[in-house]
């Protein structure tokens, strides 16, 4: 038996959008969802209650930060992830492999893994599939990512194959390697730049290991989007109908509208959270970036349409005083709105889907939305 199972619910007519539901040790979690990235333990100027309280049932954290602080054994130590940062929800550890590949000078890739310097000290490591799956094991997320070789945009065709090949062997080695089945299920990692040929490739040798969920990377790493689209296009009808497909590192509102007609149930990315302590929030009529002297006074709310906890009790200029004075509630209250936007939009997305009016709610969300 799988710790993870999913069940698709409905496929709405005229699109590949479709509803189902994720079970988790720690959550049953709707599908489509968007995933909150909390890198080191942490939703960046959240607290868990906090994330909680905004609808979010399952949030991303990364193996590479925290195999190198505190480390994995303290993880183990304190009980595990859940203990560790008091998130009582499911979560999902990618495998390091993007954080690692994405050292550039700092790595060097052979068969066996990944040499890498850690960007905290200069300190060397080695990652390899049985490596991340001991650290992700030790995390004890529910859902964990196989160790996979990111090929950068643009990359020939040569080295794309190679590298999903290698990636190809590098999961069945984290198969192998994983040890806590019962309480924890592995994904597998789609590949092959943006050759379709080489895309259907890598689905059908991934395919074959007969995993819970797969997902789609080597995307939404700087090519233009209508190619990442027409990538996507072509890779979900490569992966099997009943089990979840997940598009990595994506999460803006266009993008998730355009990945879950195409069939995706799940998202990431630090988009949100990002662009929040840089003062920028997300709303139905688009992107407010506080900071502009038009918001000085400006009492109104940041997003007449939004229930979160900011809108409901902060103006567009007392968020401005805030962040032009540094403080740091500037970053939580403008964190929170963001969260709160992408986590009910994808709610609101579910109900369109099981209404059969998914195009009919992205036109509307598009008109008002404005320029992305």
């Amino acid at each position: 038996m799988n710790a993870v199972t999913f069940q698709l619910k409905k496929v709405c007519k005229d699109t590949k959008a479709r509803r189902g539901q994720l079970k988790t040790p720690h959550a049953t979690i709707e599908t489509p969802v968007f995933m909150p990235v909390g890198t080191a333990a942490t939703v960046k100027a959240m607290r868990p209650e906090d994330v909680k309280e905004l609808g979010a049932s399952i949030i991303l954290s990364n193996t590479y930060h925290l195999y190198l602080r505190p480390g994995h054994e303290i993880v183990r130590e304190a009980g595990g992830l859940h203990k560790f940062m008091n998130w009582d929800r499911a979560i999902l550890t990618d495998s390091g492999g993007f954080q690692v590949f994405s050292l550039g000078d700092l790595r060097k890739i052979t068969e066996e893994g990944v040499t890498f310097r850690s960007h905290i000290d200069g300190s060397t490591h080695m990652f390899t599939p049985e490596k991340s799956m001991e650290v992700q094991n030790a995390l004890g997320s529910d859902i964990i990512m196989a160790f996979d070789e990111c090929a950068p945009y643009p990359a020939d065709r040569a080295y794309v194959k190679q590298s999903l090949e290698r990636t190809t062997r590098w999961l069945a080695r984290c198969k192998e390697a994983h040890k806590n089945t019962e309480k924890q299920s592995l994904f597998g990692i789609m590949q092959g730049g943006m050759y379709p040929d080489l895309r259907r490739q890598s689905a059908e040798e991934i395919v074959e290991m007969d995993l819970p969920g797969y997902a789609v990377g080597g995307l939404s790493v700087g090519e233009p989007k209508e190619v990442m689209y027409e990538v996507l296009d072509q890779c979900v009808d490569y992966l099997p109908k009943d089990k979840a497909r997940y598009l990595m590192g994506v999460g803006s509102p266009d993008c998730l509208f355009e990945g879950v007609e195409r069939g995706i149930d799940m998202f990431d990315c630090v988009l949100p959270t990002r662009i929040a302590r840089n003062g920028m929030a997300l709303t139905s009529h688009g992107r407010v970036t506080i900071k502009n002297a038009r918001y000085e006074r400006d009492f109104s709310a940041l997003d007449a349409e939004c229930g979160c906890y900011t809108c409901r009790n902060y103006s567009r200029a007392y968020l401005r005083h805030l962040f032009k004075g540094n403080e740091i509630l500037s970053s939580m209250l403008l964190t929170n709105h963001n969260l709160y936007f992408l986590v009910h939009l994808m709610e609101n997305i579910r109900k369109a889907i099981e209404e059969d009016r998914f195009l009919e709610y992205k036109k509307e969300f598009y008109s008002k939305y404005g320029k992305f």
